[in-house]
C-alpha cells in the first residue's frame, strides 16, 4: 500500500494530525468537527486527536475511510485547515498510519487483515511510540524495520530497550494495543517552562523568571477558556536533581494575581539557599472550563481594577504579541 493514499479498510480508531503550530482556537474547531462524527473524541494537544469510530460507522452508514474523507472536506471547506487522517484497528496502527500521510493532508485506512503486511516494511522509527533513541538502539542491533522487530522475541526487545518500553514496542510491532480512546475535550493540565543559560543562584533572576511563567500560564489558560484548581512547581538543579511541589488554589482561577501568589508560596516552600538552578516548570493542574469557576463579587477595588486591566492587557497581547506588555520585573534584564 502506498503511503499518503487512501485504502479500503474497516478501522475503528481514527488518528488526526493537524498542521504544526495550529492556533488553539482552530484546534478547538477541529475537535468540534470530530465531535460531529463521533461522541468519543480524545484531544491530544497541541495538534492531534483520537476518535473511536465504532458507533459512528453504524450511525453514518459508511466505512471508516469515507468518514476520514468527510472530515477532510469539512475542515478544509469550513476552517481552511487540512488534516492527516490515519485509521486502523488500534491507536498504534491509526497513529502510525497518519504519520505516513504526506503533508498537507490525506487519509490512510488500514484494514485489520492488512496490519501485519503493512507494518512489516516500515522503518522502526515510523512505528508510533518508538522514539529516536530507541530506534537508534534497534538499528545498532540490525533491527531496521517493524517486521524484524515483530519477529524478535519480546524478552530480547526488553533487554535492548528496558522492561516496559521493550514490551510495549514488541507488542505494538505485532499490532497489539488494547488502549481505548478516552473521551477528553481539553487537556487536564497546561505547563510552561524556562531554562537558564547558566546555572543561577540569583534570587531576583529566578523570581523574575517565575513571574514570567505565571504570565505565560495565565495567558494560555484564559485563551483556552480554562481555569486551574492547583499549581505544580518543579525546580531542576545542576547535576540532574529536581524538586517538585503541588498546592491547590482556594478557587479555580486563571488570573495572574491568584497564580502569582500561589507560585511564590511554592517557591518559598523550596527554601532555596545555594541551589544552582537550571530550569523552572510551572504547571496548571486539574483544569476546568472557565465558566465552571465561581465568580465571587469582591469589595476589593484594587483586585477588581487588576482584573479589568488584565482583560485589556490580553487584548493588547492578542493584537501585538505576547511579549509586548507585562510586569516590569519580567523586563528587568532590558534595563
Amino acid at each position: 500500500m502506498s503511503t499518503g493514499s487512501t485504502a479500503d479498510g474497516q478501522g475503528v480508531v481514527m488518528h488526526v494530525r493537524c498542521p504544526d503550530r495550529l492556533p488553539e482556537e482552530a484546534f478547538r474547531q477541529v475537535l468540534e468537527e470530530l465531535a460531529n462524527l463521533s461522541p468519543v473524541v480524545q484531544a491530544l494537544p497541541p495538534t492531534a486527536a483520537l476518535v473511536d469510530l465504532r458507533g459512528a460507522l453504524r450511525f453514518h452508514g459508511v466505512d471508516a475511510r469515507r468518514l476520514g474523507e468527510i472530515l477532510r472536506i469539512r475542515t478544509i471547506s469550513r476552517l481552511g485547515v487540512d488534516v492527516r487522517v490515519g485509521i486502523g484497528p488500534s491507536i498504534t496502527i491509526a497513529a502510525t498510519a497518519s504519520g505516513q500521510v504526506d503533508v498537507p493532508g490525506g487519509v490512510l485506512a488500514i484494514a485489520p487483515e492488512d496490519v501485519a503486511s503493512w507494518l512489516g516494511p516500515l522503518p522502526v522509527d515510523a512505528l508510533h511510540g518508538i522514539g529516536p533513541r530507541q530506534a537508534a538502539v534497534l538499528r545498532d542491533y540490525g533491527i531496521h524495520c517493524v517486521g524484524l522487530l515483530a519477529a524478535v522475541p519480546s524478552a530480547t526487545v526488553q533487554r535492548l530497550l528496558g522492561g516496559k518500553a521493550g514490551r510495549l514496542a514488541a507488542d505494538r510491532a505485532r499490532g497489539i494495543d488494547p488502549r481505548p480512546v478516552v473521551p477528553r475535550a481539553l487537556p487536564a493540565s497546561a505547563s510552561v517552562r524556562c531554562s537558564f543559560d547558566e546555572h543561577t543562584l540569583d534570587g531576583a533572576v529566578v523570581r523574575a523568571a517565575l513571574l514570567q511563567l505565571v504570565v505565560r500560564l495565565g495567558t494560555r489558560l484564559r485563551g483556552r477558556g480554562q481555569a486551574a484548581r492547583a499549581l505544580t512547581l518543579t525546580l531542576k538543579f545542576a547535576g540532574g536533581a529536581s524538586w517538585e511541589k503541588t498546592r491547590r488554589l482556594a478557587a479555580p482561577s486563571a488570573h495572574e494575581d491568584d497564580l502569582r501568589q500561589l507560585a511564590y508560596q511554592l517557591m518559598d516552600a523550596a527554601a532555596l539557599q545555594r541551589g544552582r538552578l537550571t530550569a523552572l516548570v510551572l504547571k496548571g493542574e486539574d483544569l476546568v472550563d472557565a465558566d465552571q469557576a465561581p465568580r465571587q463579587l469582591s469589595l476589593d477595588d484594587t483586585r477588581e481594577n487588576r482584573l479589568a486591566a488584565e482583560t485589556a492587557i490580553d487584548r493588547v497581547r492578542d493584537k501585538f504579541g505576547p511579549r509586548v506588555i507585562g510586569p516590569a520585573a519580567v523586563f528587568r534584564r532590558a534595563s
